[in-house]
């Protein structure tokens, strides 16, 4: 497969961020505004002094630097930390296994957005605009790798 989509690692890699940073802030929007039904099915937004309001309001923020490539490594840490937190919190007091607690979607962001933490902002993003660089810049100033 390195042949065949190697040469489009940067620019996957830059849909990977957009999409799940995207994904991401509707989950938060979900919370904090009421869209997309809201969190209940209800329409209703979530106070933002609960501890879920809070989530919501961490969810929105960072899922839009994610998707915008805007101190992304930063915000990536700190969602993966509010989806490993979410995952011990909810689902593993249910059961040991991912697919028996129900928190497949905590543990896959988790880690998702640890990996888009190390990885940086990368292309198709507003540190690369700006003129910040991406991480992958960093190792490799000629061809981001």
């Amino acid at each position: 497969m390195d042949r065949i989509l190697g040469r489009y690692g940067e620019p996957i890699y830059a849909i990977l961020r957009i999409v799940v940073g995207l994904f991401f802030a509707c989950h938060g929007a979900q919370k904090v505004f009421g869209a997309f039904g809201g969190p209940g099915g209800n329409g209703q937004p979530l106070p933002l002094t609960s501890f879920f309001g809070v989530g919501g309001l961490i969810e929105l923020i960072t899922g839009l630097l994610i998707l915008a490539g805007l101190f992304a490594s930063w915000a990536a840490f700190i969602a993966s930390g509010e989806m490993a937190v979410a995952y011990f919190m909810a689902h593993f007091p249910k059961g040991f296994w991912p697919i028996v607690n129900g928190g497949e979607l905590a543990a896959v962001y988790a880690f998702l957005f640890l990996y888009i933490a190390a990885r940086g902002s990368g292309i198709w993003s507003l540190d690369q605009a700006l003129g910040r660089g991406t991480r992958a810049e960093a190792r490799d100033p000629v061809a981001g790798r």
